[in-house]
């Protein structure tokens, strides 16, 4: 096979993608990202040395943690900017073993000796570095289930170092994970290592919650515009509220607009945005549905990190991105110097060019529910749960994807009795946001608390309410779990969710392809982990507590 990666949940069959994957990653790209994750490897083997002599080396940290993010699903498909930081990381690498010497970690990996003698070399060596290099089917997928969590990690890492918040302890833990893999650890202790994962997924979205709040204030309760205005407008995706607030004060008073899509829609909903007239409201819905949304919108897109997919011509011209994101022959921004903010002249001059953008859709999205908010109206909801006028909550938070299969989760939420209240995050809320659904006196039935990492908030409002209704255990509250997952991110809240204590978790469309029947095993054995099932069943289940 010319490649083979399963880290999605689309990936070909459920089982693996080996020619080219559904995302639209080819094999070269494919083989690149697998070289950058074992030179990262690596990295930590040497990394290891200085973490146990209580060194803090924050530069390594933020390399890992960008480098992996560059690999995670529809980040980035620009295979010469994913050699490039393959370079960058054999020179780290280099500078660490000048720094520790050879390993004394009982690593027995080339990956912390090789450096290639010519550029065919990083293609040559690919070839035996990925996914299958590990022969064992248990051990290869405690391995692989590790490393996709810690992209998730690397991915809230960085934006929370974008915003000046970061933790040597995660980058730590980063180290350790990806050097574990590079050693011949039994299953037990692997096992450990992937749980630890679940307990640094909490620490990082904590932290990152904390740098999202202190940078633009505690989301609020805010209705959101899907029509569009007669100005010119630019389109931004991905999740990066510092480059949306640069590109605001950027457009400001230029006559351009500022419109969100997908998981860009939870800036709405935080202060410091609503000061900005020429912040329009949101277009479209979630990241597979963009090739249409930005052939119809009209004016440029800037795609700050995933989900791009494959561009077509139709907007090739007035597609950029910026950060980890990527794309071959897609106009870059560059990243800001140190102190500095990124230029996004380029992308606001073709904006007054370009014609207004074509309206698809015209209401409103209301959200804003993430833990602050919630807190704030803590007694009507235990009121209405106490009165019984709220039976069950439904925790609906994820990914959504474009299979048919995961029509699933709106018909759930289309049945769902009228006494029970979605929570979600992430871009699954399309599945239910724009759905009449009402609300319980006055509280919505569907509370959207953000994207995909502020599912840590509704972690927070479980707990609190275990508190409030005086519980010793957070899984006797009314609450039930359905989640669509799609890619590293949400395998990262997954275990986080775990690590907390939550268990009965449904999770689909399928259960990921990288867990081996042993290892599906032990989750489901420990945390009551179930895939979903049909509609009727589940929705019968979940109201009765099952």
């Amino acid at each position: 096979m010319s490649m083979f990666c399963y880290q999605c949940q689309e990936t070909a069959k459920n089982s693996g993608c080996t020619v080219r994957g559904v995302c639209g990653k080819d094999e070269e790209t494919a083989r690149m990202q697998d070289l950058l994750v074992h030179v990262l490897k690596g990295i930590s083997i040497y990394a290891e040395e200085g973490v146990g002599r209580g060194v803090k080396d924050l530069e390594t940290g933020r390399f890992i943690a960008s480098a992996l993010f560059a690999t995670i699903t529809n980040a980035n498909f620009d295979s010469e900017r994913i050699r490039n930081l393959v370079r960058e990381g054999l020179l780290l690498k280099l500078k660490l073993r000048e720094q520790y010497g050879e390993p004394k970690t009982g690593a027995d990996h080339d990956a912390a000796r090789w450096n290639p003698k010519d550029a065919a070399e990083y293609l040559d060596k690919s070839a035996g570095v990925g996914v299958l290099s590990t022969e064992n089917e248990d051990a290869r997928s405690l391995r692989e289930l590790l490393i996709y969590v810690l992209k998730g990690i690397a991915a809230y890492a960085h934006h929370a170092h974008v915003l000046g918040k970061e933790d040597q302890s995660i980058y730590d833990f980063m180290i350790k994970g990806l050097a574990s893999t590079a050693k011949d650890l039994g299953a037990d202790e692997m096992t450990g290592l992937v749980l630890q994962a679940g307990d640094c997924a909490v620490r990082i979205m904590a932290l990152l919650d904390s740098a999202n709040t202190s940078a633009f204030g505690s989301p609020e309760i805010t209705k959101v515009s899907t029509g569009v205005r007669k100005n010119p407008g630019i389109l931004i995706s991905g999740h990066d509220l510092r480059d949306l607030m640069e590109l605001l004060e950027q457009t400001k008073g230029s006559g351009v607009d500022v419109y969100t899509h997908s998981e860009m829609l939870p800036a709405h909903y935080y202060p410091a945005f609503k000061k900005f007239a020429n912040f329009a409201g949101n277009y479209g819905g979630a990241w597979w549905q963009q090739a249409a949304e930005f052939e119809s919108f009209n004016g440029p897109i800037l795609m700050t990190t995933n989900c791009i997919i494959p561009v077509k011509d139709s907007y090739r011209d007035r597609i950029f991105t910026t950060g980890m994101a990527g794309y071959p022959g897609v106009k870059h921004i560059p990243d800001r110097g140190p102190g500095g903010k990124k230029d996004f002249s380029a992308v606001i001059e073709l904006a007054k060019k370009c014609a207004s953008p074509t309206e698809i859709e015209n209401g409103e999205i209301v959200g804003g529910f993430a833990h602050d908010q919630v807190f704030a109206l803590a007694d009507k909801v235990v009121d209405a749960v106490k009165s019984g006028a709220i039976r069950r909550f439904v925790v609906m938070a994820g990914c959504d994807g474009r299979q048919k299969s995961r029509e699933y989760f709106t018909d759930v939420a289309k049945e769902l009795p009228g006494d029970a209240v979605i929570l979600t995050a992430g871009c699954a809320k399309y599945r239910y946001n724009k759905l009449a659904l009402g609300d319980i006196g006055g509280i919505p039935r569907v509370l959207d608390a953000g994207q995909c990492n502020d599912s840590y908030s509704l972690a927070v409002i479980a707990l609190k309410l275990k508190e409030i209704f005086g519980l010793d255990d957070v899984n006797k509250l009314p609450l039930s779990f359905d989640i669509g997952w799609y890619e590293q991110k949400a395998v990262a809240v997954l275990l986080a969710l775990l690590a907390l204590g939550f268990k009965g978790i449904r999770l689909g469309p399928t259960l990921p392809a990288f867990l081996s029947p042993g290892v599906a095993k032990v989750l489901v054995e420990k945390f009551n982990i179930a895939p979903t099932g049909s509609v009727k069943e589940d929705i019968e289940k979940m109201m009765q507590g099952k």
